[in-house]
């Protein structure tokens, strides 16, 4: 499978509107973070995880022309604001794109697009069908399997995902024993590292290392980040070995 990365940052992005700060003003590559999302990719099958509001450039960048599924971690807006760019990959695939996400998630979808739901349809209109994520059991997307990890985002219930030896999440700032046992043996590890200072819901670097520590992948990647992180360079230079930053268009291949 390849796991593309289509955007690293935090809510805001990277450059933020309006901040001058040494990592917005970089020109380093690496240092421009849209919105979080990840395209996974097999011989077969094509599902990204999050439409945020940089979904149509995502796809355009990277040349998507077709789409089997989109599966939620939450419905916070950066990971679900893109939704409605779904209407060209319906023009072209002649079908409604599954979308895969808890009842939680698909509450908050149907409150934030309402016409998708509207008696009264017209041309043009995102089509959508709904897949129920249920707690703890696994599911299959053609022949991509996940399964889901329960985490907290503060008080939010959001979701991680194993999808094979591979292991996403974002968002994130408790992991119980029981979800952590989900994690263990994967061979890559995806894990939020939003900035240094202490936050209410996101882990911090030093949190998110010594998870990572504790988890022991074989390899692990940083996503999430915020502008409040120095620049992508300076931090790669402290991170232990077998631990990197991840990047928008980074590709891991398993």
């Amino acid at each position: 499978m390849i796991f593309t990365f289509l955007g690293t940052g935090t809510s805001g992005g990277i450059p933020v509107v309006g901040c001058h700060c040494e990592v917005c003003c970089s020109t380093d590559r690496h240092d421009k973070r849209l919105r979080t999302s990840l395209m996974i990719r097999s011989d077969t099958t094509c599902v990204i995880i999050d439409s945020g509001p940089d979904f149509r450039y995502q796809m355009l960048r990277e040349k998507v022309d077709h789409v089997d599924a989109i599966v939620y971690t939450h419905e916070h807006r950066d990971h679900i604001a893109g939704l409605d760019d779904i209407r060209s990959l319906n023009w072209i695939q002649k079908t409604p794109i599954p979308l895969y996400a808890t009842v939680q998630v698909q509450t908050a979808i149907k409150t934030s697009f309402p016409y998708i739901f509207s008696k009264t349809t017209y041309p043009g209109l995102p089509k959508i069908q709904f897949y129920t994520i249920k707690n703890n059991e696994s599911f299959t997307i053609g022949d991509i399997p996940f399964q889901p990890i329960q985490l907290m985002h503060h008080k939010l219930p959001v979701l991680g995902f194993r999808i094979g030896d591979f292991t996403y999440i974002t968002d994130a700032n408790y992991i119980s024993a029981e979800e952590k046992e989900k994690i263990k043996n994967s061979r890559v590890l995806v894990l939020n590292a939003l900035r240094r200072k202490p936050h209410l819901s996101h882990f911090t670097l030093e949190e998110a290392l010594e998870m990572i520590e504790e988890l022991n992948p074989d390899l692990a990647y940083l996503t999430h980040l915020s502008h409040q992180l120095e620049v992508h360079k300076e931090v790669e230079k402290e991170l232990p070995s077998g631990v990197h930053l991840a990047f928008d268009g980074l590709i891991v291949t398993i």
